[in-house]
């Protein structure tokens, strides 16, 4: 299984500033400024890797060689991250 940026009708706009990226959910031209979501560079890297569908395993993989964090200690921070992000539908599962 593969996770990726949700698209289609779960829109938002993200930003990147400052080395964080900012998501803003957008329903009907609106933004939702109550829930705004932030990502640490750690997170940015990840939702840069959503951008095409990427296994839990694959993101992990990725990460540790850029980043020195022990792998499991990396891989339950990522599902932590992934299941809240899926949770406020901003990715979604594939079945790749």
């Amino acid at each position: 299984m593969k996770v990726q940026q949700a698209s289609g009708d779960s829109g938002f706009v993200t930003r990147r500033i400052a080395g964080e990226t900012i998501i803003v959910p957008v329903s009907s031209r609106v933004g939702d400024l109550d829930a705004i979501y932030t990502l640490n560079e750690v997170g940015s890297r990840v939702w840069t890797l959503l951008e095409a569908p990427q296994s839990v395993q694959e993101i992990a993989a990725a990460l540790c060689e850029e980043y020195d964090v022990p792998q499991e200690q990396l891989t339950r921070d990522l599902v932590e991250l992934l299941d809240e992000l899926q949770a406020s539908g901003l990715v979604r599962t594939t079945g790749e």
